[in-house]
């Protein structure tokens, strides 16, 4: 290996590619196309990947929402179109009596009108239990979210979004502690959250589930309830079990896959999951076929050097240099080729991967969100290209070689 450090090997190789340097740039464009498609669409996938991630982030993805709709068919008496309403017990028992479920959480939301001082403005408000922070973590801004002494006594307090926080107090002005009206009640701030990334309906506040039923008379009623799953267990199976459970405990037709609607939040991950896996697949296969093809051409231009340096070569195998140190020097140029040509790829997609983070990855509704691929692709790409570029190199290689020294001394 000592070679490698000695100056005559690389003054070798430079005098080689310097004697065409048009045909040499071209050579490398396959292996830097390659590679600056590697990771540009590896990058673009990891950016997709970020930002899906920042979107379900506050999930526990392996959940399914259930809301009660109309019925389709009539039953046990009940005419068709009656509105089914869900109750607490309805989630108690479901809860009960489905394998594999982690947390089922009843939810209700209305609006209100939010007053304080001469501001207002009309926002969405969610009564909620405290688990909902366990299967819809908030990022807390200042202060708490609602705990269980908030629910066992009823208390009219309110976690409140940053958005409401701007529209109603001043710029750095204390909301800990302050009072809003909400429908003309007082209420508490306790905490604020940060609303960026939050999917489903719009969340500005929420307030105790209990205090919730009693100022908008709810009962027992509930709008909707989040049913998280077991990681171990199928999601699509505990919604297909709780949809039974409704339909039994509210009288509807066993086949009526009208009167409860679902979202299947751990269905829709796994399908993303799987196309931001297949689009990675696709990017290695791409970027590794594309650069196949370009030590390909190197290669082939390495083997009209050689065709070239016939003579050359015939002189120094008269004056002593071995097979071993021509096929050695021959690897050595297609290896730096292909090395030269990668470096620029990955240095060419990593401008892209900053311009693509510049233009789609900025805010809330950024698209592409941190663009980038790790260290160990990058690695993984260099020592791609030295096995291909050595492998490639070895043709060329044993041409030079398989030319007798006098046969190669006539050659003009």
């Amino acid at each position: 290996m000592m070679f490698l450090f000695e100056r005559d090997t690389w003054q070798e190789v430079y005098d080689s590619l310097s004697k065409n340097k048009l045909r040499s740039a071209l050579t490398m464009v396959g292996v830097w196309w390659g590679i600056l498609l590697l990771i540009g669409l590896l990058g673009s996938a990891k950016g997709l990947e970020n930002s899906f991630n920042r979107l379900f982030g506050d999930f526990a993805t392996n959940s399914v929402f259930v809301w009660a709709q109309s019925t389709s068919k009539p039953f046990k008496g009940f005419q068709e179109g009656r509105q089914v309403q869900l109750k607490i017990s309805d989630a108690k028992k479901i809860e009960e009596n489905v394998e594999g479920i982690e947390f089922v959480v009843p939810r209700n939301q209305s609006s209100a009108l939010v007053v304080r001082n001469f501001l207002s403005g009309n926002f969405g408000v969610s009564g909620d239990y405290p688990l909902l922070d366990q299967v819809q973590k908030k990022k807390m801004i200042r202060g708490r979210f609602i705990n269980q002494t908030d629910i066992d006594e009823n208390r009219k307090v309110v976690v409140i979004s940053e958005e409401i926080y701007k529209q109603i107090f001043e710029k750095d002005e204390e909301m800990i502690g302050e009072y809003i009206l909400l429908n003309g009640m007082n209420f508490k701030v306790i905490g604020v959250f940060e609303t960026g990334g939050n999917m489903g309906p719009s969340e500005d506040m929420h307030i105790p589930f209990t205090t919730f039923q009693q100022i908008y008379n709810m009962g027992e009623n509930i709008g909707w309830m989040m049913i998280t799953g077991k990681p171990e267990y199928d999601i699509s199976q505990i919604e297909a079990d709780s949809k039974l459970i409704l339909r039994n405990l509210n009288r509807v037709h066993p086949d009526d896959t009208r009167a409860f609607g679902s979202f299947n939040l751990g269905k829709e991950f796994a399908k993303i999951t799987g196309f931001l896996t297949g689009m990675q697949f696709l990017t290695w296969f791409v970027g590794i076929a594309t650069l196949i093809a370009g030590v390909f051409a190197i290669g082939n231009i390495l083997l009209i050097t050689v065709k070239e340096r016939t003579k050359e070569i015939g002189v120094r195998r008269a004056l002593g240099a071995t097979p071993y140190e021509i096929k050695r020097q021959i690897v050595v140029e297609a290896v730096s080729i292909t090395l030269v040509a990668g470096l620029l790829g990955i240095i060419t997609g990593g401008w892209i991967l900053i311009a693509l983070d510049s233009a789609f990855g900025q805010g809330a509704e950024a698209v592409i969100v941190n663009a980038s691929v790790s260290i160990a692709v990058v690695f993984i790409a260099l020592i791609i290209l030295v096995v291909l570029g050595t492998l490639i190199g070895l043709i060329p290689a044993f041409k030079a070689t398989s030319i007798k020294p006098i046969e190669a001394l006539r050659e003009e």
